[in-house]
Order: C-alpha cells, then sequence, then structure tokens
C-alpha cells in the first residue's frame, strides 16, 4: 500500500466511528422509538436512518446500494419503513438523534473550538467528492448543512463514508464478487467471523453455495479458508477502494490532513470508549 493510501484508510478508521454511533446510541433508540418504530431490534431504524436520504425508496434500491444484506432481510423492513414516518421526518429525527449523541458523547466539549475546526475541514473534503454514480453519498451531499458544527461534523463523515461504501461496491462488483460471495470472501480472510456476517440475514443454504462458488473459482479451500488467489483479490479490492476514496482528500493540504487526525483523534477516543460500538463488525477494520 503506498503511504498516500494509507493516509486515506487511516481517515476511514477515524471517520467510521464517528459515523456508526447513530446506530447504537440510546439518544438515537429513543428517537426511533418516538417516531413510532421498534426498538427490540435494532433493524428499522438502521434501515430508516440509513435509507431516509434515497426518499421513499423500495426494498430493491435498498438492497442494490447496501450491497450486503440479503434481499430477502430488506424486503422485511423495505417499504414498511415509510409507513410508520415519511423520509423527511427521519431525517429530523436523525439530526436530533446525532445532537443528542454528540452531546452526550462529548459534553462541554462540544461547542469549544476544535470540533468547529474539524468541521470546516472535513467539510471542504466532504464538498469535494465527487458523487456521481455514487447514490448514497450523492443523496446525504445533497441534504442542507446544518449549522452546528458538530452536526456538519457528522454529515460531513456520512458522505465520505457513504462516498467510500458506494465505491467499495463497485470495487467488488468490479472483480466479479456477488454481495453474499462478498461476505464469504472476507470472512474467509479473517476480517470477521461468519457469524458476524449473519446479521446480514444470507440463510445456511446461500452462505454455502456463495463459498462453493469461491472454492470453484479457486478463492477458498474446501475448508472455507482464502487461498493465495483469494488473499490476492481481496488486497485488489481494498486498494481499489482507497484509490476510489482518495482523490477529496485533495481538497486539503498536507499539513491540514494532519491538523484534522489531530482534531478527530479525541472525538475518536469518545466514540470508541463510549462502548457502544460493537468490537467486531462486517467492516472488517483493524483486520484489513
Amino acid at each position: 500500500m503506498s503511504e498516500e493510501l494509507g493516509r486515506v484508510r487511516r481517515m476511514w478508521h477515524l471517520l467510521e466511528p464517528l459515523h456508526a454511533v447513530l446506530y447504537y446510541a440510546p439518544e438515537a433508540v429513543a428517537e426511533v422509538a418516538a417516531l413510532g418504530y421498534r426498538t427490540d431490534e435494532r433493524w428499522p431504524g438502521y434501515f430508516a436512518w440509513r435509507a431516509a436520504p434515497l426518499g421513499e425508496a423500495d426494498a430493491g434500491r435498498v438492497a442494490d446500494t447496501f450491497h450486503s444484506f440479503s434481499p430477502a432481510m430488506v424486503r422485511e423492513y423495505v417499504p414498511a419503513v415509510w409507513s410508520v414516518a415519511s423520509p423527511g421526518a427521519v431525517l429530523a429525527a436523525r439530526t436530533r438523534a446525532v445532537d443528542r449523541t454528540y452531546r452526550k458523547l462529548l459534553g462541554n466539549a462540544v461547542d469549544g473550538p476544535e470540533p468547529g475546526e474539524a468541521a470546516v475541514l472535513l467539510r471542504r473534503v466532504a464538498k469535494a467528492a465527487d458523487t456521481a454514480g455514487r447514490p448514497l453519498a450523492a443523496a446525504n451531499a445533497a441534504m442542507p448543512w446544518p449549522e452546528e458544527p458538530h452536526l456538519v461534523l457528522w454529515q460531513a463523515a456520512t458522505v465520505l463514508r457513504e462516498h467510500r461504501g458506494d465505491g467499495h461496491l463497485a470495487a467488488l462488483i468490479g472483480v466479479g464478487l456477488d454481495p453474499v460471495e462478498s461476505l464469504v470472501s472476507f470472512a474467509a480472510i479473517g476480517a470477521a467471523r461468519p457469524e458476524v456476517f449473519a446479521s446480514r440475514g444470507w440463510s445456511d443454504e446461500e452462505w454455502r453455495a456463495a463459498r462453493q462458488r469461491l472454492v470453484e473459482r479457486g478463492l477458498l479451500t474446501e475448508g472455507g479458508t482464502a487461498t493465495g488467489a483469494g488473499r490476492a483479490l481481496r488486497a485488489d479490492v481494498e486498494r481499489r477502494t482507497d484509490e476510489a476514496a482518495a482523490a477529496p482528500w485533495q481538497a486539503l493540504g498536507e499539513e491540514e490532513r494532519e491538523r484534522l487526525v489531530e482534531l478527530l483523534g479525541p472525538l475518536w477516543v469518545a466514540a470508541i470508549g463510549s462502548g457502544l460500538l460493537p468490537s467486531e463488525t462486517t467492516l472488517g477494520i483493524g483486520k484489513v
């Protein structure tokens, strides 16, 4: 990995927790409940929060843009989520949820100069992102920018997170991995245990069939671990993903990027230290 792509990946590692706390924070669960969604599981809120920028998207569009979820699982929640609350109501609640969550995480520091400085820099990067062909990034980039710096920070992190995710999907398609094969091959290199990927709703039969297809391509052993070719293919996916995510960061000079890392560090520590986020996820952060 080149030094530049390494820096791009480091920024992803810093930003992902700042985005993802929305899906786990008690304050966000309270907003979900107030909208009328069930909270005995996280998925009604998750699909509503993440898909709302797309408008009243149907199950097919959500499955295509989210990619890793079983279409059958998506149909359990979409479009039913829009019969509970409109996308506009969900987005308003999402803003409230982020505000409450960040205020709880950061305390008095939320209104300090550091989040404001980070927000200015990160917004510049997000606005530099080319969202053509990147539906989730484009939908979030089209949202009105809030005034409060910590909300700007979350929105910019989300645009860049979805920009990277859309590019990752393109990379997977580019190497011929369908959604379930993407997960099976990722588990095979140790990104996370297969049980973690079960959250995406694929049946045991679908998982086994995908694994067999990858065995036949020489990417997995019969035991389900990655072959050399399988590891090389996944490395190629990550390289393509980093390359596709790199361009917006050229909006900052080297010193500005280092300053942003410095500013985001305490926010990252607060998100990780909150205990809200799972220690093992389907993203494989820290493993690949």
